[in-house]
């Protein structure tokens, strides 16, 4: 019985930070099985740092003491990193709050096997020391991963480049938080209190500026994605900027392949416009069913491109929706 209180004081607190930040999320950016995916991620991390940690500590020179305060944040916040730069570089999250959500459940995957591993190596600890590394250093491990996410996913959107490089404030920002918090400048009940206070309102203030700008960018992407379909549809693009570009590509490809690239620039459309409809549905309280049409289109969508080929497609371009916000749309879409 005590030790199933040691694993529940350790692992709850983290486990329901998570399950919080879910239920804070209004558009329902993030699906349930790509958090609980990312969760999984982070056991994976877990057992690989465990891997590490277990040759570097052989190292005499090195010292648990040395590896605890400056190699394991490194190594740690490292590996924990590659799978959300991974997501962000693929556009694969949209929003600064997509980050904030896989950051911390990779975060809370990892801590969950940490302690369960502790639990195992410290059997005679008592129940503060559970208390906090459940409120302190799994919250600690979320959270750090989570900030590393929302700042990488801020700095990349705003600089308009994935380039490794814009990845590395946010991981020194992790890095250093995590040795500081080995350090324990001050005790270990009062970091977890700092933790338990402070990050619930940083991330509340990250949610709304994330849902600020997706009301703005949904409004105006609506807006601007419905009027070209309505042009499009109605055969009145050629008398359009778009439609007098397209005309002109005339000179470069074959008829068959402009036609397609038309086609092409409709589907983007139609299902831009689709995956805008379903966040205010979602942003509403509807349930929104899955389109078994959708696989269809995405399958038209790869056919048109191939046709059209790397050169057509690069012509068309500007007129695609390209920006990370927008191919997130695209790859959620496509999730359903």
């Amino acid at each position: 019985m005590n030790y199933l209180i040691r694993i529940l004081v350790s692992i709850l607190p983290v486990v329901a930070f998570l399950i919080a930040l879910i239920f804070l999320d209004s558009y329902k950016l993030v699906r349930f099985r790509s958090t609980l995916l990312t969760v999984l991620i982070g056991f994976v991390t877990a057992f690989i740092c465990y891997l590490v940690t277990s040759r570097l500590t052989d190292t005499p020179e090195l010292g648990i003491e040395n590896y605890s305060l400056y190699i394991a944040p490194l190594v740690e916040e490292i590996l924990k990193a590659s799978y959300i730069i991974y997501l962000i570089s693929s556009k694969r999250v949209g929003f600064m709050v997509d980050a904030a959500i896989h950051g911390f459940a990779l975060g809370t995957g990892f801590a969950i096997i940490e302690n369960i591993y502790y639990l195992k190596s410290l059997p005679d600890s008592n129940l503060l020391v559970w208390i906090v590394r459940g409120f302190g250093t799994a919250v600690m491990h979320g959270g750090v991963t989570a900030l590393f996410g929302i700042v990488s996913k801020s700095l990349t959107e705003r600089l308009g480049s994935g380039r490794i490089g814009f990845f590395m404030p946010g991981l020194l920002m992790a890095v250093i938080i995590h040795s500081l918090y080995n350090h324990f400048f001050v005790s270990p009940v009062f970091s977890a209190v700092i933790l338990v206070v402070g990050l619930p309102l940083l991330m509340i203030a990250v949610f709304q500026q994330s849902e600020t700008a997706l009301k703005k960018w949904l409004g105006v992407g609506f807006d601007t994605d419905a009027e070209l379909l309505k042009m499009i549809t109605t055969g009145n693009i050629s008398k359009t900027r778009i439609g007098e570009y397209l005309i002109s590509l005339k000179s470069r490809f074959p008829g068959e392949v402009v036609a397609d690239m038309l086609c092409l620039l409709r589907i983007h459309v139609e299902l831009s416009i689709k995956a805008k409809g379903t966040l205010l549905m979602r942003e509403a309280g509807f349930d929104v069913p899955a389109d078994r049409g959708i696989k269809e289109r995405f399958d038209e969508l790869k056919y048109l491109e191939k046709n059209i080929g790397k050169t057509g497609r690069l012509a068309i371009l500007p007129f695609l929706h390209c920006s990370s916000r927008d191919l997130w749309q695209l790859y959620m879409l496509g999730k359903k």
